[in-house]
């Protein structure tokens, strides 16, 4: 954190922001679309009569959270590999990278599918949650799982997209796969009453039709390029094992880094399921928060990631640390104002998801929390683009290792006397901890790097 404050101060932010935010808006735009879906999901649920069908949401998309967000590597390592590549203005290799991802993307959602019949049993028995909840969320599962092909393959869309430093293209899939969704939401929970089925059903159709877009758009986006070998070569090359091996190392790393993440968030949601169907469903509030401060500072996470790739692409140290300090300083100051409206719209918020009293109470009593999360994570974020854009992906891996069996767990097992408020604790004292390791890491990187 300090290295990065350091850099923030050296370079002149005036200056800097005004070529790094064209590229930033879009992004922005693009993942605040995303938890807005997943608020929309909490606010309609949450005002039904009972809080079982919002509990059983919560918990089935974590599991298919888990499931889904575990190959998100498909997304993160398309945009450090073809940034770099675009860097090194080899278009031919940025288009045989998204086909061998694209590849990738089919065969893993084949073994989503196939072991998710047995993953989400075992899941929910792990979890415990409360009778009238498991067949809810078990039901919910089984439908998201028939999205798994769409899924990860906008996953390497988009990622290839920002890659190419081409962020509206994400922005107009994302915007109108999540619009898409909202509505369906609407037809098929309130509609016609499926409930959280119907939810399910609503993310499953916007799936699709976000990838039929993306398909469009990426084959609109070829004929812009320089490109040397024809769409046919490149086919050709899909048969030759030794060039998945980059795409494999580096999803490997990202694999291990995310599952670690999304294992922390699913533990934290079935602690709360353990404890009450009313803490489940305020921490389900409370998380959509998250989600919405995240991926509003992923965006200059991502932008960051697309830069410094191109950068590292072409050995220009200068460029590299300018994107640094332009991108953190904006997102340091987007979680200042993140922090300030949660403290300004407390009861605005709450009452916007849930007018169930028990829910809102303990959602009340862990607020606070949120309101400090915007700070903490800030600088882990900003430094997962970065370490993504340089290829440091083996250092993102074992940081996040550490810090989730190092941190979290410990600190959780000796704060568990406090109830959700030592979950709480010690998932808070987890991101701020992969904030402390990872800044350790990127200022021996800058110490010891030859970039340029």
């Amino acid at each position: 954190m300090k290295t990065l404050l350091k850099i923030t101060s050296i370079h002149r932010w005036q200056h800097y922001h005004r070529g790094v935010w064209p590229l930033v808006w879009p992004i922005l735009l693009s993942n605040l679309s995303v938890p807005l879906l997943g608020a929309v999901d909490t606010a309609i649920l949450g005002h039904l009569p009972e809080a079982r069908f919002l509990g059983a949401v919560a918990l089935g998309s974590s599991i298919i959270t888990m499931l889904f967000w575990s190959l998100g590597f498909l997304r993160m390592g398309t945009t450090s590999l073809v940034s770099r590549a675009v860097g090194g203005h080899n278009f031919d290799e940025s288009v045989a990278l998204w086909l061998r991802s694209a590849v990738l993307a089919f065969l893993l959602s084949v073994l989503v599918i196939g072991l998710g019949q047995w993953l989400v049993p075992v899941a929910l028995k792990l979890m415990a949650p409360a009778t009238d909840i498991s067949p809810l969320a078990a039901s919910y599962c089984q439908i998201r799982l028939l999205s798994a092909p769409a899924t990860l393959l906008n996953y390497t869309l988009i990622g290839w997209f920002i890659g190419q430093q081409d962020t509206r293209r994400p922005l107009l899939i994302l915007v109108f796969t999540n619009a898409l969704n909202i509505v369906l939401d609407l037809a098929f929970i309130l509609g016609m009453g499926l409930n959280s089925d119907g939810a399910a059903w609503a993310s499953v159709c916007a799936e699709y039709s976000a990838a039929l877009l993306g398909l469009a758009l990426f084959a609109h986006k070829l004929r812009q390029l320089p490109l040397a070998a024809r769409l046919a070569q490149q086919l050709q090359k899909l048969t030759q094992l030794p060039a998945y091996l980059p795409l494999l190392t580096v999803n490997r790393h990202l694999f291990v880094r995310t599952a670690c993440l999304l294992g922390v968030f699913l533990f934290f949601t079935a602690q709360g399921a353990r404890t009450g169907t009313h803490v489940v469903a305020a921490n389900a509030i409370l998380l959509q928060l998250l989600l919405l401060t995240s991926h509003a500072l992923d965006g200059f996470a991502h932008a960051a990631e697309a830069l410094c790739g191109k950068a590292t692409g072409e050995q220009n140290r200068i460029e590299f640390l300018r994107v640094c300090g332009a991108t953190t300083s904006m997102a340091l100051a987007t979680a200042l104002g993140i922090s300030l409206t949660f403290v300004l719209g407390k009861s605005i918020w709450l009452d916007l998801f849930t007018a169930i009293e028990p829910v809102l109470a303990e959602a009340s009593r862990q607020f606070n929390w949120v309101i400090a999360l915007p700070l903490l994570t800030i600088w882990a974020y900003q430094l997962d683009g970065i370490f993504l854009g340089a290829g440091l992906t083996r250092a993102m891996q074992y940081t996040m290792l550490s810090c989730t069996l190092a941190v979290f767990f410990p600190l959780w097992y000796f704060s568990q006397s406090w109830g959700n408020t030592g979950l709480w604790f010690a998932f808070c004292g987890f991101n701020f901890a992969r904030s402390i390791a990872m800044g350790w890491v990127f200022k021996r990187y800058l110490h010891l790097s030859q970039v340029g």
